[in-house]
């Protein structure tokens, strides 16, 4: 038999019961596969079904606010992934009629659809033949024949993309890339890989040398850079009811259309005077007088490539505030179903 052969044979045997598995439909896939980008199937399954639950179709996605959708994200980070689906979802129905297009290269023309996402909706979906890139299956390949090449290079990338072409079982290219990606997530993991149970491990480079531990190569990652984030959270009695000032983010940067505090952003860590200075300064706390009710320990909050590092100052205005530019005030029992960044979700369990 084949590589191919015996991934598909190792495949039908021992894959997960995942609820996207039980399903060629291109929404439920593309679904799928935008949640588990950067996590875990686990935490991603609770996730697809909550999403189903809401916008069983493309059609209800499309029709969504968008931070109705954004809310239902909030967790699961890298927030663009979310705007990115609703504007897809909004563009498949307006352009193509609620149809997905059946090819690897008409999906990439869609916001938010790479080369990994196409290439599993058009072979899982539609039975095109061509290979899908992740972590796994980089992972498999590259220990399969031992490349030295950095799988995170373009140069690696498309070394590996050829050589799961090569592989690729054109008759069920969609159950292939499953079972490719399968190995890599049960058996051929990035530590103390289960190669006495591996399928392909007949053929494994990387395991005839005794060097599967020195594969996949990979460049040395860049040092994070630190963000320090002062969060004013300003509060008022209005009427008997308390109210809590509100950001919503806008622009280009982390979190945009969801909500956080004021914040005052500075290149270092900085006392609370000083942020509490900038805050007098910038009007949002009108010519009430105040009380720091509260000064949180530093959270840290890792993104992808950045660090933030957050303080909370916690205060009480003693007057009505008429909020200012792109801050609204929010009933403190309302902020919840806001869309809020994990962090700020973080903060609001344990303060709160």
């Amino acid at each position: 038999m084949s590589i191919s052969e015996f991934l598909i044979e190792w495949y039908q045997k021992n894959k997960r019961p995942l609820p996207w598995r039980e399903t060629r439909d291109p929404y439920k896939i593309w679904l799928s596969e935008v949640i588990l980008q950067q996590t875990r199937v686990a935490q991603g399954t609770d996730y697809y079904n909550r999403f189903l639950i809401a916008f069983p179709d493309i059609q209800s996605l499309a029709t969504a606010d968008e931070q109705e959708v954004l809310k239902l994200w909030q967790g699961l980070g890298y927030y663009s992934r979310a705007r990115n689906m609703h504007h897809t979802a909004k563009e498949i129905v307006e352009k193509y009629r609620c149809a997905f297009p059946e090819t690897a290269d008409g999906l990439k023309t869609l916001k938010g659809i790479g080369d990994y996402t196409a290439a599993a909706i058009a072979s899982i979906c539609f039975d095109e033949p061509v290979a899908v890139l992740d972590g796994n299956v980089a992972r498999v390949i590259s220990r399969l024949y031992a490349i030295d090449t950095p799988v995170d290079s373009n140069e690696g990338k498309k070394n590996i993309t050829d050589l799961a072409n090569s592989l690729l079982d054109t008759n069920y290219p969609g159950t292939f890339n499953q079972a490719v990606m399968e190995l890599g997530a049960l058996v051929c993991t990035p530590k103390s890989p289960a190669c006495n149970t591996c399928p392909v491990a007949f053929a494994c480079q990387a395991l005839k040398r005794n060097q599967i531990e020195c594969f996949p190569v990979k460049t040395p990652k860049k040092s994070p850079t630190y963000r320090h984030l002062n969060y004013l959270v300003i509060s008022f009695m209005k009427e008997k009811e308390e109210f809590v000032l509100m950001r919503k983010r806008t622009g280009n940067d982390i979190w945009k259309n969801m909500y956080d505090f004021p914040c005052i952003e500075t290149e270092n860590a900085s006392d609370t005077s000083e942020a509490l200075n900038q805050c007098v300064k910038s009007g949002l706390l009108g010519k009430f007088p105040f009380v720091v009710s509260h000064v949180s320990d530093e959270y840290i909050h890792q993104l992808s490539h950045r660090r933030l590092l957050a303080k909370f100052i916690r205060i009480k205005v003693k007057g009505v505030l008429t909020p200012i530019d792109d801050v609204t005030a929010v009933r403190k029992d309302q902020i919840a179903e806001l869309p809020l960044p994990r962090l700020i979700d973080r903060y609001l369990a344990s303060m709160l």
